[in-house]
């Protein structure tokens, strides 16, 4: 039997993102999975992997809080919020020591208990706007 796909996305998140946890990135995400995120299409666990690494460096101690999930069959919709210090590098704009808080959603479908697609929105470019502003 299937996980619900309400407790899939609830490990992505607090496994893959706050706990840090890389052996859940297999076991959650279909091979072949595509994640729709606001720079573009990410495909499968390795290319999420990258793009994953990018935040973490730049937002080391960046944590998630689910604020909503919403599920009916294979789809999840989550509410979050982010929280970090820009204390790396993030897209060539240099540390700010700043702490950053953003909100967005994600949505999911879920097929066999694994991630198959994805789609993220949440306001990236205000982010960097507000980063780029302070770091000159």
């Amino acid at each position: 039997m299937s996980q619900d796909a309400a407790i899939i996305a609830r490990r992505w998140f607090e496994e893959v993102w706050n706990a840090r946890r890389e052996e859940s990135i297999e076991e959650l995400m279909e091979r072949d999975a595509v994640g729709h995120m606001e720079g573009g299409d990410v495909h499968g666990p390795e290319e999420f992997r990258n793009g994953r690494a990018v935040f973490l460096q730049a937002l080391p101690d960046m944590h998630i809080t689910i604020e909503d999930i919403l599920s009916e069959g294979e789809r999840a919709a989550v509410r979050w919020k982010v929280r970090g210090t820009h204390t790396g590098s993030l897209f060539d704009i240099e540390p700010t020591q700043r702490q950053i808080e953003a909100r967005g959603t994600s949505w999911f479908r879920v097929c066999d208990g694994k991630l198959v697609e994805g789609w993220d929105t949440w306001n990236l470019g205000g982010l960097l706007d507000l980063l780029r502003s302070e770091a000159k």
